[in-house]
């Protein structure tokens, strides 16, 4: 196991027609680099250096959103509410049955990582996993890989880690292309969700981990807020 991260290297991504994957030059610090149903994650509070943020956007093509709250995914403005129709965005208490738990982290997304964001949001609704385990998904990628679909990187990799969920070809989850397929990725790791026996009722770091078996347990629960942000935007 890698000791944890705690800087940003530059960024490059490959670019195949369904993905954008950051490779081995370029990505930030990623928090948990998962084994097969197995990661290893840290928590990772710090932002990009400016050099990440310009390789970033120069190799995805893409434009950083401007202001993380004008963005509409990071206010956590919205409150509890009744009930719904099926076009309503999800209340609080649908999102967040159980409260968060400790510290909340916190991170500006750009337009690579929303775009992952909605792939995982539309598989959470495919797979039938509902907006909970949409929320579930969205803060296992955030501790991750930063919501970024990344290739393999190289010395800083931990085993053949890669993709969104940091999933292992060697266990089982896929061939590298399979995993790096954000639907693909977000499939399995739903299909998994689902064999954790009344996980709509464990905590999210609880089911999430269960899924991963991570050498940091407690560290998905940081994300638990922004990813309720981003799935009561986009859903």
């Amino acid at each position: 196991m890698k000791s944890p991260f705690t800087r940003w290297l530059p960024a490059i991504a490959k670019t195949p027609s369904r993905q954008a994957t950051l490779s081995v030059v370029g990505v930030a610090v990623i928090g948990g680099l998962a084994f097969g149903p197995t990661a290893v994650a840290a928590p990772i509070t710090s932002t990009p250096h400016a050099g990440a943020v310009a390789a970033i956007d120069l190799a995805t093509g893409k434009s950083r959103a401007a202001d993380p709250v004008e963005s509409g995914l990071t206010t956590g403005a919205w409150q509890a509410g009744g009930a719904r129709t099926e076009t309503a965005k999800p209340t609080r208490d649908e999102l967040i049955p159980h409260g968060v738990e400790g510290a909340q982290s916190r991170i500006p997304l750009d337009d690579a990582q929303v775009s992952n964001a909605r792939a995982i949001i539309a598989t959470a609704k495919q797979t039938g996993v509902g907006e909970r385990g949409a929320v579930i998904g969205v803060a296992t990628s955030l501790q991750e890989s930063k919501l970024y679909n990344l290739g393999h990187l190289g010395m800083y990799n931990d085993h053949d880690s890669q993709g969104l969920f940091q999933q292992r070809p060697s266990s089982g989850w896929g061939t590298p292309d399979q995993i790096t397929d954000p639907e693909y990725a977000a499939t399995a790791f739903f299909e998994a969700l689902k064999n954790v026996g009344g996980w709509q009722e464990l905590p999210l770091t609880a089911a999430a981990q269960t899924v991963q078996v991570s050498a940091y347990p407690y560290a998905y629960a940081q994300w638990e807020q922004q990813a309720a942000d981003i799935v009561h935007e986009l859903w």
